[in-house]
């Protein structure tokens, strides 16, 4: 049984994850720690979603680390 991939892309860089994939497995694979907010194809991802909201290839994922200071 051969394992099945796609590719996305997080951060514009290309990242390949097995699938089925779910935009939890795109988190974990940008390897970001909180707090930051989540998109896919422009799209707000409320992070109660994040481990059901499925990826398909081509997907298009932006992780937003909050900007501080004055």
């Amino acid at each position: 049984m051969t394992t099945q991939h796609i590719q996305v892309w997080i951060n514009q860089i290309s990242t390949v994850l097995d699938s089925p994939a779910c935009l939890s497995d795109a988190i974990a694979a940008a390897n970001i720690k909180p707090p930051f907010a989540a998109a896919v194809n422009m799209q707000f991802v409320p992070k109660k979603n994040h481990a059901v909201h499925p990826l398909k290839d081509g997907d298009k994922i932006e992780l937003i680390v909050p900007v501080t200071g004055g």
